[in-house]
C-alpha cells in the first residue's frame, strides 16, 4: 500500500513533468493513484519525451526550488486542500484540460481552505471598460468588506481591479495563476501579486518558474471556478477566459452570475449572452451577490417596491368601493355598491371607513373620491 510520503512525493514528480490539467494523466491518477502512474509515465505511458523528463528529475532539486522561492506544495488530504477541488473528478475535459489537480503551490501567509470556504469569484475580460473596472473593482471591495474572499487570476483588467477592490479594504483576495506563484505575469501587475502573497495566497498547479501559456490558462480557469462558492462574470467576449471559466462554474453546480452593460457594449456580450440564455443569473451588486452564494436563508434581500400609497392598507372590499368612485361626479351607494359588487350596508360600511381615511367624502348628493385620494 502506498504511504501518504511516497503519494505526495509521486504527486509531485508528476507535476514537475506533465502540464497543468492534462486529462491523460489526471485521469490516470483517479484510476490508479499518484504511485502508480508515475511509474507509469517512467515507463513511456505518455511517451518518450516526458519519460526522459521523468528519468532526469531531481526531487531535491524541487524542493530547493519551493525553498528558495518560499512556497509550499499541498496535496488532497492536506489540510489546506479545498474540498471544491475534487468536484473537478469526472467532469469532462474542456479543450483538453480536466481533472483534480495533482497538487498546488501557495505563495502567502493565507490558510487555503479557510480563505476559500467563502469566496466569490469575480472575472472578465483583459480588455477592460472603465465600466467594467469600476463595476469588478466595487464588488471586489464590497464581497470583501463581508468578509468573502475575492478570487481571480491576476490578469489585466477585470482581475485586476476585483484584487484592487480587494485590497483596497484589506479584504482576502486569492490570486490563481497559470504561471509559478513566484512570477509575476502580466508584470504590469506584479504590485497586486507582492500584496496577495504578502497578505493572503497566490495559488498555482504549476511548480515555480513555470511561465504561462495559452493552454495553462485554460487549465486554470477550473481552479478558479471550483474553489469558489460562485463566479461573476463582469465583462467578456462571447469567446474568452471568462466564459471558459463560466463554463466550469456551472459544470460544477456552482452559482454563475453575470453583470449587465451597456447593451451596444461589445465588452458586455458574452454576460448579456449568458443571462438571455439562462446560464446565469443577472447581479448588479454584492449584495445580490451575497443572496445567491450564502447558505439558505442568509443574505436575503427585500423585495424592491415601488412608492407606497394611500390605498395600500386598504382590505379588498374597502380597496373595490373604492375604485368604484369618482373625482368628478357623486355616486348613490347603491351604484357603488353594485359596481364594487356588495351589498348596499357593506357598502356604507366601507363608505364610513374611507371618509375617516380622507379617502372619500359624501353628503345629499351621494359619495365621490376626496382630492386627497386622487391617484391613491
Amino acid at each position: 500500500m502506498t504511504t501518504p510520503a511516497e503519494d505526495r512525493s509521486a504527486r509531485l514528480a508528476l507535476a514537475w513533468v506533465a502540464d497543468a490539467g492534462d486529462p491523460v494523466v489526471t485521469g490516470l491518477v483517479e484510476r490508479l493513484g499518484a504511485s502508480d502512474t508515475w511509474a507509469a509515465v517512467r515507463a513511456g505511458a505518455l511517451g518518450d519525451v516526458v519519460a526522459q523528463r521523468a528519468a532526469a528529475l531531481d526531487l531535491d532539486v524541487c524542493r530547493a526550488a519551493e525553498v528558495a522561492a518560499d512556497v509550499r506544495f499541498v496535496v488532497p488530504g492536506d489540510e489546506e486542500w479545498p474540498a471544491g477541488l475534487d468536484d473537478l473528478a469526472g467532469l469532462e475535459a474542456v479543450q483538453r484540460r480536466g481533472g483534480v489537480p495533482l497538487g498546488l503551490w501557495l505563495r502567502g501567509p493565507g490558510h487555503l481552505v479557510a480563505l476559500t470556504e467563502r469566496s466569490v469569484a469575480v472575472v472578465g475580460s483583459r480588455a477592460a471598460t472603465a465600466y467594467g473596472s469600476g463595476v469588478a473593482a466595487d464588488l471586489g471591495a464590497d464581497l470583501a468588506d463581508a468578509g468573502v474572499t475575492v478570487v481571480s487570476g491576476g490578469a489585466f483588467g477585470i482581475d485586476a481591479a476585483a484584487h484592487r477592490g480587494a485590497l483596497s479594504v484589506d479584504g482576502p483576495s486569492v490570486g490563481v495563476v497559470a504561471n509559478g506563484v513566484d512570477v509575476a505575469y502580466p508584470p504590469g501587475n506584479a504590485r497586486i501579486f507582492e500584496a496577495l502573497a504578502a497578505r493572503h495566497l497566490v495559488v498555482s498547479e504549476l511548480p515555480p518558474g513555470s511561465h504561462p501559456t495559452r493552454v495553462r490558462f485554460l487549465a486554470r480557469n477550473r481552479l478558479i471556478a471550483a474553489m469558489s462558492g460562485g463566479t461573476v462574470v463582469v465583462e467578456a467576449a462571447v469567446r474568452s477566459g471568462a466564459r471558459n471559466t463560466a463554463g466550469w462554474a456551472a459544470a460544477l453546480g456552482r452559482s454563475l452570475m453575470a453583470v449587465p452593460g451597456p447593451v451596444h457594449s461589445a465588452a458586455s456580450v458574452g454576460p448579456h449572452l449568458m443571462v438571455r440564455s439562462g446560464q446565469a443569473v443577472l447581479v448588479t451588486r454584492a449584495a445580490e451577490v451575497l443572496e445567491l452564494v450564502a447558505p439558505a436563508g442568509q443574505h436575503l434581500l427585500a423585495q424592491p417596491q415601488g412608492p407606497g400609497r394611500r390605498t395600500d392598507g386598504l382590505d379588498p372590499v374597502q380597496l373595490g368601493v373604492f375604485e368604484a368612485l369618482s373625482a368628478q361626479r357623486w355616486r348613490t351607494p347603491g351604484e357603488l355598491a353594485s359596481a364594487a359588487g356588495v351589498r348596499v350596508p357593506v357598502c356604507l360600511a366601507a363608505l364610513t371607513e374611507l371618509e375617516a381615511l380622507a379617502l372619500a367624502t359624501g353628503d345629499a348628493r351621494g359619495w365621490r373620491a376626496t382630492p386627497s385620494g386622487l391617484g391613491g
